[in-house]
């Protein structure tokens, strides 16, 4: 103390905060080596009617992790191999891997914050790509959908605007097939749809035939799946049903169970 002063208390505090910042860094590394994180490209590469582009790559830049409804246990097993409602539609099990632009540019629906959104189809699934962009910004204008009371606008953009990346996020219709391929490391067991980075994605299986839960009621079911996976790019995420009864919360994962709650499309019904 007589030599080096107050100094003399440093050496061991620091040598403490030295020994708890290690800790610190050794507990992250693990964790980050066991929590997928989503990636998207650094700029997209769709740059006109038609063109493709392909899944997320190694290259990406990471963003918030991805969320997806997971794959069905076996307490829901047995509702997923019956037999698929009348209503249901043929479907590509495994399409082409690429995917397409939908080019069309929309009025804006709603008021408030507006959204720019790009809606693209793998290549070889065979839907009418016009229809599946209908019914999603159809769905997204509703005034029960996340623009409600003014919260927020919506307007389709077409294959300038995204290769321009004027756009806030895209919903991408994919085959059963390909799902790991958009949604790497999610666990949807080319069953559920999720959200990957910048794409709410959507399993065609389940716009063309939708879960046993909804009774054959496919129009409400594809109006759910757009605005759950929507509701992830927004930043929502996950949850229960409230009671025994109750409207679903649209961020419930309706595909997997109604928990005793009623089948809803809607974030605000």
């Amino acid at each position: 103390m007589h030599r080096y002063g107050w100094r003399a208390y440093a050496v061991p505090l620091l040598a403490v905060a030295t020994l708890v910042t290690l800790g610190d860094l050794a507990a992250n590394g693990a964790d980050s080596s066991t929590t997928p994180v989503a990636r998207i490209s650094a700029a997209p590469t769709t740059a006109a009617p038609g063109a493709t582009t392909a899944a997320p790559g190694a290259t990406d830049a990471p963003v918030a992790p991805a969320e997806g409804e997971g794959v069905p246990d076996a307490a829901v097993g047995a509702s997923i191999s019956a037999p698929a409602p009348a209503a249901a539609e043929a479907y590509v099990e495994k399409g082409a891997g690429s995917v397409s632009v939908v080019d069309v540019n929309s009025p804006v629906y709603g008021s408030g914050p507006l959204r720019r959104f790009v809606v693209e189809t793998e290549d070889g699934i065979g839907v009418d790509d016009a229809a599946f962009a209908k019914a999603v910004r159809t769905t997204l204008g509703d005034p029960r959908s996340w623009g409600n009371g003014g919260r927020m606008s919506f307007q389709e953009v077409g294959a300038a605007a995204a290769a321009a990346s004027q756009y806030d996020f895209k919903v991408t219709l994919v085959s059963p097939g390909n799902m790991e391929k958009y949604c790497p490391g999610v666990g949807t067991g080319g069953y559920t749809s999720c959200r990957y980075g910048e794409r709410a994605v959507i399993n065609l299986a389940r716009w063309a035939t939708a879960v046993p839960y909804y009774e054959g009621d496919l129009a409400t079911y594809r109006q759910y799946v757009v605005n759950h996976e929507v509701g992830h790019a927004l930043g929502n995420h996950h949850q229960s049903c409230p009671a025994p009864g109750a409207a679903a919360p649209v961020m419930q994962q309706q595909t997997l169970g109604l928990q005793g709650c009623v089948r809803n499309a809607w974030p605000y019904p």
